[in-house]
C-alpha cells in the first residue's frame, strides 16, 4: 500500500487483479483441497460486486474446474426497517446478481434481532418476497421531508419499476445461532447450487438422509415470522427448557451404560479366575 500509494479500497482491488493474474496459484490450492465445501469470505467492497470485474473472473474460472459456485449476499435485517434503506438493499442486490451472472441467495442476516427494532409495516414476506413496491411509496415520504419531494417521488418510483421488471431479486434469513434457520439456508444454498446428490458425500448417503436433505421440513417465511417476531418470546422459553432437558437427559448416568460395565467387570473377573486355574494356554 505504501509502495503503489494505495488506500484500503485500492489495495483490495490491486490485490484481485494480482490474483487474478497469478491464477495458476490458487488454482493448485483448490486442487490439493479435494471435494468440500469451500468458503470464499469476501471483503464486503461493493464495488468488487457491481462494476469491477476481477473477482467475477477469478469465479468463473473456478467454476470450469467443476465447482458448483453460489453467491451470498448478506444483508443486515436492520435495512428493513426505513424504507429508502431497503430499496437500496435492492437495486445494490439486483446489480450484483447482474454483475457476478451466477447461481445468488440475497440474505437477511439477525433476523432474530428483528423484533428489537422499530415495527414493520408489512409482514416479513412483504419484504422476502419483493412484493408490489409501490406500497412503500407513502412510507418512504413520511421517513423524510426530502423523501415527499416530487422529485425525489419519481425517483424512488422508478427505482421500485426497475426491480419490479427484472423480477430477480428475493430474499432468505438466516439466525446463525438457530440450527433449524441455518439447515434451511444450507437447503436453499443447495438448491441454487443444482445439488441433488451430491459428488463425492452424495453417492453414499442412505435413502433416509436423501429423503431428509429434499423433504425435511424446514422454515418458511411464515414460519420465520412466527418464530422471530410474532412469538419470539415463547418461542424463546420453549427452546430454552428444550435445552436444559437434554442436558439434564445427557448428564443422567445411562442404564445400557451400567449393564455393559457390569457385564466387563464379570469378564475381568472370569479372567483372573481362569489364570489361578493353573491351566497354561499357548498362542500359536
Amino acid at each position: 500500500m505504501q509502495d503503489d500509494e494505495l488506500g484500503p479500497n485500492g489495495a483490495v482491488l490491486f490485490a484481485l487483479e494480482e490474483l487474478e493474474e497469478n491464477w495458476k496459484w490458487l488454482e493448485e490450492g483448490l486442487q490439493a483441497m479435494g471435494e468440500d465445501y469451500i468458503l470464499f469470505d469476501c471483503p464486503g467492497q461493493v464495488e468488487l460486486f457491481t462494476h469491477h470485474s476481477s473477482l467475477r473472473n477469478i469465479f468463473f474460472r473456478i467454476q470450469k474446474l467443476g465447482y458448483r459456485l453460489v453467491a451470498l449476499h448478506l444483508t443486515d435485517s436492520y435495512h428493513l426497517t426505513l424504507p429508502s434503506l431497503y430499496i437500496s438493499t435492492l437495486l445494490l442486490s439486483l446489480r450484483a446478481m447482474l454483475q457476478m451472472d451466477m447461481p445468488h441467495l440475497n440474505i437477511l442476516t439477525k433476523i432474530d434481532k428483528l423484533s428489537s427494532y422499530i415495527p414493520l409495516p408489512f409482514n416479513l414476506d412483504f419484504y422476502t418476497e419483493v412484493q408490489d413496491l409501490s406500497y412503500l411509496l407513502p412510507h418512504m415520504a413520511r421517513e423524510s421531508p426530502i423523501m415527499a419531494n416530487s422529485k425525489f417521488e419519481g425517483l424512488n418510483k422508478a427505482i421500485i419499476e426497475l426491480v419490479e421488471d427484472f423480477g430477480l431479486v428475493g430474499f432468505e434469513t438466516l439466525a446463525v445461532e438457530n440450527k433449524k434457520s441455518m439447515m434451511t439456508l444450507l437447503h436453499a444454498i443447495d438448491r441454487a447450487g443444482g445439488y441433488a446428490f451430491g459428488g463425492a458425500e452424495g453417492a453414499n448417503d442412505t435413502v433416509w438422509q436423501v429423503a431428509m436433505r429434499q423433504g425435511m421440513r424446514l422454515m418458511d417465511v411464515k414460519d420465520v415470522q412466527e418464530r422471530w417476531l410474532d412469538r419470539k418470546e415463547e418461542f424463546d422459553e420453549m427452546e430454552l427448557k428444550e435445552r436444559e432437558e437434554e442436558v439434564k437427559a445427557n448428564d443422567a448416568p445411562s442404564l445400557v451404560d451400567d449393564a455393559e460395565d457390569d457385564d466387563k467387570s464379570d469378564e475381568i473377573k472370569e479372567m483372573e479366575d481362569f489364570a489361578k486355574s493353573g491351566i497354561k494356554v499357548v498362542r500359536r
